[in-house]
């Protein structure tokens, strides 16, 4: 679905595990969060499967979490992933948001699913502001793009309040039950 990855960030430059804002914890992935994250997925699986491609079937299952735990072990994984999980003060989990460093030329991607238990609530804005604002101050990132499909309006409504401009539309694969073809590339500036 991506093209071979290309970095952005120098050799030894990372963002930072863990972030705190406001009453949400944003941090890297563990590996006690297996069976929380699988409960999370399964328990959104209809909310998340229309936008989600077949990675999702996948992590729906316990060998699929174990799997992508150990992915999230490595900073960044092969694909240029930083994942973090996003957890309120008592340790809840309530949903998933990552920087992919692959797009080169300056940009680093940002993207996110939010537990369906969990959603309307700016849990999401919240956290993809506080990545957006990490992401932008890192060496050689000059911005941050949201990727996602014309047709998810809950998706596209992060980047347009968070101050994102709609930079362009392009062809995108048709790899989730309701994938339009068409991309929004939402853009956001150092």
């Amino acid at each position: 679905m991506h093209p071979e990855p290309r970095s952005t960030l120098p050799p030894g430059i990372h963002p930072a595990p863990r972030i705190e804002q406001g009453d949400l914890l944003i941090r890297r992935w563990q590996r006690r969060d297996l069976f929380p994250r699988w409960a999370a997925i399964t328990a959104s699986y209809d909310l998340l499967r229309p936008w989600w491609g077949d990675s999702l079937v996948e992590l729906a299952t316990l060998e699929g979490q174990r799997r992508y735990a150990a992915k999230c072990e490595l900073w960044p994984s092969t694909d240029g992933g930083y994942r973090y999980g996003i957890f309120d003060r008592d340790g809840a989990l309530l949903g998933g948001i990552n920087l992919h460093d692959r797009i080169g030329d300056g940009a680093i991607e940002l993207g996110y699913w939010c537990h369906t238990a969990h959603t309307g609530r700016g849990v999401i804005t919240r956290a993809a502001a506080a990545l957006t604002d990490l992401a932008r101050t890192l060496p050689g990132i000059t911005r941050v793009e949201i990727r996602c499909d014309v047709a998810n309006i809950r998706s596209a409504a992060v980047p347009r309040r968070l101050g994102f401009h709609l930079d362009r539309l392009g062809p995108r694969p048709r790899a989730a039950p309701a994938d339009t073809g068409t991309q929004m590339y939402w853009i956001k500036q150092r």
